[in-house]
């Protein structure tokens, strides 16, 4: 079959739908015609149809190939991608274009037209926004088949028009996907996140090409226009997240469009804005007034326009006023001219819409700069200038000229504000300008100023003069430069050309008023300065009539004020007219620091000092106190020290010292501000830094000299008041003797004399010199005598005399020296009986006569002693000297309160009973005066505890309330607990005390006591040993209580009863109780006993003896038992004293009175415990003491009596058997021993009975008992709890019977056998190693006697210096032996072993 034959087989095929004998016959002729155009075409049909779109778009594209002229080859290929939808969006374009041209060359319009829309819609439908985009490309111009389509398509301006919506669509959602995505990163910001991908989209889109376009094909003006608004906002913000390199290019686009729009007068604000704000300019005359005054009407309420607006209706404005229009009609109402208070107005409101216009600050700044507002112009300038920086980053543009106009007024305003604390600032700003624009004008008058005002006066004229070359016709530099001339000294030449310049300036010109009176002055100033003689300036047609003149041309001219003051002040002799003028002047100007300083020296005076604060702050705030670096101005120290005078007086400290140091800063030499500066610090407590400050103002180191005006007493009467403050009594006392010197009546130095003398008198008290502390008590008490001839109702002076007198019942020892003449003389001096006889009802004190103190009462007169009847008189005294001052009343009655209650706790209760109702009363009126004051309400705890234990518990919560912090309240309630028996709470409250204050002594004492009532004695000595330790001297409880406990510890461990170091410290806390309280009996006899311990036999028996007196006198007078208790008890320790001393008969028979006294069980004042331990302490000493008289038979029988009241007590068995043995006789003997026997048999593991029972026996010779008694000394040896004399006893005597049988074979071996063994199991004790050493004779021993002789020495161990030096002494050394001879040269074993070593 022929090609033709198959082609025609293959369409009937197709026809016939069978697509697969189509797909045969056309494969059949491109076998034999590869090329066969048809055949391709029949055969890419049949696989479409048969849906193989992939081979059918093969063979199409390979039609399209052979034959491109031809369309059936590309519609094929449209159908085929039109089939597969989305997949093939791209493709089909591609395809679709090419038929379409093939369409368009035949010029046939329709089937072009309809391909394009067919694949339009196709797209639209199925392909993404790229793909649309693209279709759409194909109606635009620059298409191939636009040309042919023109007009049968929508209009370009349309395409673009659609281009542009969905390309804003696109970037939109791309710019909020890329931030939601970024923004999620580590560390990110938005911000930076934001410009980022702006910067990201915005660089790669299209969209300006296309708004471009739109413009270019519009032929409509709005869509032109609105296309043009989106163009420049799109380049605008393009070029603001650009990167600085590259915004240069796309900025002359950005100011092009801008302008453009300006010129065809387009009301776009941003292109407004645009050329506004990038005119970077010099001067404001470079502005095209048309466009300011168009944008004015384009866009009335925007910030910049309302600025505009002010700015070009103020006299600051080059322009001049619009001309009239020709339409105008001549009748026409004018427009409404902008008054000045509007004008600011529009400013303020403008700039609040404006915040971020550069250009609307510049305006404004430049406004008030004129208005002289200069503190706004400065703010205002500063805001600029931070818009200026953010915008030059913005559009790459340095903005210069705009940046150097707004430092120039900063710079200026300046100058101006606060002079001259910003004149550091304003140099710098005005010298970086001159760095570009060497002659810029405002710069050099603002330096030139900077420097006048630094006086500085040459540089000053040198910049002025660079000026006036600049602008000759400026009339202000002109005088400037003249009053720097006058400044310099050139007063002749200065008013020369001052009154060249006053024509100039008229008076009738408001403008040039303000300069005018400047003039005036400046010429008054030189007239003034010129003839310096009394009667020219006193003159009213010199100085005075230009002052005038210049108050009249502007009232409002501060300087004029300030000369017309100097001038009545101090030539007119018009006080009162001059300080009206310093007063105006400051009022109008707080430059004016003359007139301020006259001003406050004036208020001063009049003790005004608020007012004298304000006028000194303002000073101080106006920056002109403190002048700026570099300046040759002097700083100006008298605000800082007025304000520290005000601050002092005010009690405000800190404060003060701030302002005193601030002055000291001005004025190192400034001698009053130093006095200032130290009271300060004395006033706050900082007394090291007083001390300082004074001794710097009194003595100033080699080289400074003060500033000195007046006495100098003031400072070293403050000097003496620190030293007192610092407990440096002598050398305060020593000054302020120094300082009455110069002023012997001076009230204030002679009360602090006073103060003083009572503080050290205090002082020593709690340091324990009680003998200083009453010598300082009557000093005081002389001083306040003559201060009473002056000022007798002076109320610290009579408190001082309170605390003088109280003071002697806390050393009642010296009750004698009191001066009671002179006290009761300084008592009446102006005296009333109604100054005395406050709670004279209750407490019976009062005054009666004018030459002596005395009390009304039945039996008051023994029991109130005269220092504390002197020292409530006084405290009453006091209370009458203050009735004026609630405060000082309060104080003076809780100080009675605390008299009265020291009264009742030196006398007796039951007599004492109305003074304690006397501080009742005087605490409770203290409180009703000051009720907030939280040791009223303690001092009412402490009175009523006994009396009322409810309102002392709410009296101590309510001063917790007020001050949780106070450890002695907390204490006292712990006191009021355990008086209740409430261990517990007691507890609680003594430890809240300990941790508020662990040093206060009291709250150890409260918990010593509780762990005594708990059992717990060694706890409780721990607790009153650490309370003496840190108690003053003047706190007699915790002496008693250590004192007690400590010799309560010596009863119950014998060991510490021979530890003399350990008895020192109470002996020593019980002689300052003694001073103290000088009739506490108990305490004196428990003293005694400690001396008796110690060794001090002599004091203990006078001790003792005087106790007896007492004793015996009490119980004469009373004849209670307990009275004769304590005379029986004092008799048997007096006996046993007088034992120890030899003192055998007066020994005997004190203790046989201590017996009688004690024979009668029931009427011996004593319990049978205490009973049986007196009587047998008696008999002992009696039966010693007969003994040592020779009296056997009466020793003999008060041993056996003590022998059966003690129940054959082996210690009373020992003692009597060492009598018996010693009186020598062999029935005595043979008594001795059966009673030792008898007591080794019931008491077997009593060392002192057996060692002395093997000393018999080794004695008699007994070997039988001997060698038993041996047993039992190695037996006790390892007993545990063996004190080191028993030790020492039991080796001793091991020894010595080793040592009986030396003449024995084996003897000597035995014997050190023996003292080996010692040293085995007391390895620790020094005489083991001795013996051992003195038997063996070797040196390693002797080595080991010394190191543990060593380390038992105190306070580790308890030998003492004797048993050191032998130990020493043993090693056989020269050295050893020297330190041996030091330590103790009585012992002889020294001196042999130096003998020894050197012979």
């Amino acid at each position: 079959m022929s090609a033709k034959a198959n082609l025609k087989a293959a369409k009937a095929a197709l026809d016939a739908q069978d697509y697969g004998k189509a797909v045969v016959e056309a494969q059949i002729v491109l076998a034999s015609d590869s090329q066969n155009y048809f055949a391709r075409l029949f055969l890419a049909r049949a696989l479409e149809k048969q849906e193989n779109f992939d081979d059918a778009a093969k063979t199409y594209q390979a039609a399209a190939k052979s034959k491109p002229g031809d369309s059936q080859a590309w519609l094929g290929l449209c159908s085929v991608y039109e089939a597969q939808g989305p997949k093939r969006v791209d493709e089909y374009r591609e395809a679709a274009v090419k038929a379409a041209g093939v369409f368009a060359d035949a010029d046939d319009k329709h089937r072009c037209q309809t391909v394009v829309n067919k694949l339009t819609s196709f797209a639209k439908q199925h392909g993404s926004t790229a793909q649309y985009k693209r279709v759409l490309e194909v109606s635009l111009p620059g298409s191939p088949v636009y040309e042919a389509l023109e007009g049968r398509i929508p209009h370009p301006s349309l395409t673009y028009t659609r281009l542009a919506e969905i390309t804003e669509d696109e970037e939109a959602q791309r710019i909020k996907h890329e931030i939601g995505e970024r923004r999620t990163r580590i560390g990110a910001r938005l911000g930076q996140v934001t410009t980022e991908v702006m910067r990201d989209v915005l660089g790669s889109s299209s969209l300006e090409s296309l708004y471009q376009e739109v413009i270019n094909w519009s032929n409509d003006d709005e869509v032109r226009r609105q296309y043009e608004e989106k163009l420049l906002q799109r380049a605008y913000d393009l070029l603001v997240v650009m990167p600085i390199e590259n915004k240069a290019r796309k900025l002359d686009q950005v100011l092009t469009l801008a302008e453009g729009m300006v010129i065809i007068r387009h009301p776009f604000q941003l292109a407004w804005d645009l050329v506004l704000e990038t005119r970077d300019m010099d001067d404001f005359r470079d502005l095209d007034v048309h466009i300011l005054r168009e944008y004015v009407s384009f866009f009335s309420e925007a910030g910049l326009a309302k600025v505009l607006q002010a700015w070009l209706s103020s006299e600051l404005s080059p322009f001049p006023p619009p001309p009239k229009g020709e339409d105008d009609a001549e009748d026409a109402v004018k427009p409404k001219e902008t008054t000045p208070e509007d004008r600011l107005l529009l400013m303020t409101d403008g700039l609040s819409k404006g915040s971020q216009s550069a250009f609307a600050h510049r305006l404004v700044t430049d406004y008030y700069l004129h208005l002289e507002e200069h503190e706004s112009a400065a703010d205002t300038a500063r805001i600029g200038l931070k818009i200026i920086t953010a915008e030059s980053q913005k559009l790459g543009m340095s903005m210069q000229n705009t940046r150097d106009a707004l430092n120039s007024t900063l710079g200026t305003a300046l100058v101006h504000f606060q002079a001259p604390r910003n004149h550091g600032e304003a140099r710098k700003l005005f010298e970086d300008i001159l760095l570009r624009k060497p002659m810029s004008t405002p710069a050099l008058i603002g330096l030139g100023l900077i420097f006048e005002e630094t006086e500085d006066y040459g540089a000053a004229i040198d910049f002025f003069i660079r000026a006036l070359e600049q602008n000759s016709g400026n009339i202000q530099v002109g005088t400037e430069l003249a009053w720097c001339r006058a400044l310099c000294g050139d007063y002749r030449q200065a008013q020369q050309e001052l009154e060249a310049y006053l024509p100039s300036l008229k008076a009738d010109d408001p403008r040039a008023r303000d300069l005018r009176a400047q003039v005036l002055y400046r010429i008054g100033q030189c007239i003034w300065n010129i003839d310096t003689s009394k009667a020219a300036r006193r003159s009213r047609d010199g100085a005075y009539a230009r002052f005038l003149s210049a108050i009249k041309t502007n009232v409002s001219f501060a300087p004029a004020y300030t000369s017309l003051g100097i001038y009545y002040s101090e030539y007119a002799k018009d006080r009162k007219r001059g300080r009206q003028c310093f007063q105006k002047a400051f009022e109008l100007s707080s430059a004016e620091t003359e007139a301020a300083e006259r001003l406050a020296q004036f208020f001063a005076d009049q003790g005004d000092w608020d007012i004298v604060e304000v006028i000194a702050q303002r000073v101080v705030d106006s920056g002109r106190a403190k002048p700026p670096v570099g300046s040759k101005k002097p700083g100006l120290s008298w605000p800082f020290s007025a304000l520290g005078v005000v601050q002092m007086n005010r009690q405000d400290y800190q404060q003060a010292i701030t302002s005193f140091l601030a002055a000291l800063r001005i004025s190192p030499d400034d001698y009053q501000s130093y006095v200032g500066l130290g009271e300060s610090y004395h006033n706050s407590g900082r007394y090291n830094s007083a001390l300082r400050t004074f001794n710097h103002a009194l003595e100033p180191p080699e080289g400074t000299q003060m500033k000195r005006s007046g006495e100098t007493w003031f400072a070293k009467y403050m000097l003496a008041n620190v030293h007192r403050e610092l407990g440096e009594y002598d050398e305060a006392i020593s000054r302020l003797e120094g300082v009455l010197e110069e002023r012997p009546k001076e009230f204030g130095v002679l009360m602090s004399l006073l103060q003083t003398f009572v503080e050290r008198a205090w002082g020593c008290l709690e340091t324990g010199l009680y003998g200083q502390a009453v010598d300082g008590a009557k000093k005081a008490i002389a001083i306040a005598s003559i201060v009473a001839k002056a000022r007798p109702q002076a109320f610290n002076m009579w408190k001082a005399v309170g605390d003088a007198c109280s003071l002697f019942s806390w050393v009642q020892s010296a009750v004698e020296p009191f001066p009671q003449e002179e006290v009761s003389t300084l008592l009446d001096t102006a005296a009333g009986d109604e100054m005395y006889s406050l709670l004279a009802d209750i407490d019976l004190v009062h005054a009666d006569g004018a030459d002596r103190v005395k009390t009304d009462g039945e039996g008051l007169a023994p029991s109130l002693p005269g220092p504390l009847k002197a020292g409530i008189l006084a405290y009453k005294r006091s209370i009458s000297a203050c009735t004026h001052d609630i405060h000082a009343q309060a104080v003076a009655w809780y100080n009675l309160g605390w008299a009265e209650h020291r009264a009742y706790a030196c006398t007796e209760a039951k007599v004492g009973k109305k003074y304690l109702k006397a501080a009742v009363r005087c605490f409770k009126r203290a409180i009703e005066l000051e009720a907030g004051n939280a040791e009223f309400w303690n001092a009412l705890g402490v009175v009523t505890t006994t009396l009322n234990p409810s309102v002392a518990q709410h009296a101590f919560v309510r001063s917790l309330h007020l001050n949780e912090l106070n450890a002695k309240v907390w204490a006292n309630l712990g006191v009021l607990y355990l008086l209740q028996n409430d261990h517990e709470l007691a507890h609680q409250a003594f430890g809240r005390s300990q941790s508020t204050d662990p040093d206060y002594a009291h709250a150890w004492v409260g918990a010593g006591l509780i762990a005594l009532l708990l059992g717990e004695s060694g706890e409780a000595l721990n607790h009153f040993t650490h309370a003496f330790e840190i108690s003053d001297s003047s706190s007699t409880i915790t002496r008693r209580q250590y004192a007690l406990s400590s010799f309560d510890h010596l009863l119950a461990t014998q060991s510490a009863s021979n530890d003399l170091t350990k008895l020192i410290q109470p002996i020593f806390a019980l002689e300052q109780l003694r001073t103290q309280t000088q009739h506490d009996l108990p305490y004196r006899h428990l003293a005694a006993l400690f001396l008796e311990r110690v060794g001090s036999l002599t004091a203990a028996i006078d001790a003792l003896a005087e106790l007896c007196a007492s004793a015996e006198a009490e119980y004469e007078k009373s004849e209670s038992l307990a009275a004769l208790a304590r005379f029986a008890q004092a008799k048997s320790d007096l006996a046993r004293c007088q034992l120890a001393a030899s003192a055998f008969e007066p020994a005997a028979e004190n203790a046989e009175t201590a017996l009688d006294l004690t024979s009668d069980v029931d009427n011996s004042g004593l319990d049978a415990e205490a009973r049986r331990k007196l009587r047998l302490s008696a008999h002992l000493t009696a039966g010693l003491a007969s003994h040592k008289l020779r009296k056997s038979g009466e020793a003999i029988a008060m041993f056996r009596t003590a022998l059966q009241e003690s129940g054959n007590d082996p210690d009373v068995v020992c003692l009597l058997v060492k009598v018996l043995w010693a009186h020598g006789g062999p029935e005595e003997k043979s008594v001795s021993r059966e009673q030792l026997f008898e007591c080794v048999e019931k008491h077997p593991q009593h060392v002192g009975s057996v060692t002395l029972l093997g000393a018999i026996a080794a004695l008699d010779d007994d070997a039988d008992t001997t060698s038993a008694v041996k047993d039992d000394l190695i037996s006790l040896r390892t007993k545990d709890g063996l004190l080191p004399t028993e030790l020492n006893e039991l080796d001793g005597l091991l020894a010595a019977l080793a040592g009986l049988g030396r003449d024995e074979v084996g003897a000597e071996s035995t014997e050190l056998t023996e003292a080996q063994a010692a040293t085995l199991l007391t390895p620790h004790i020094s005489q083991s190693w001795s013996a051992l050493a003195e038997l063996s004779g070797e040196g390693y021993a002797a080595a080991m006697a010394l190191k543990t002789a060593q380390k038992a020495v105190p306070p580790v161990g308890s030998m003492d210096s004797a048993a050191l030096a032998t130990a020493m002494a043993g090693v056989g050394l020269v050295g050893d032996a020297q330190r041996a001879i030091f330590l103790s040269p009585w012992v002889g074993a020294g001196w042999d072993t130096m003998s020894e070593a050197l012979s």
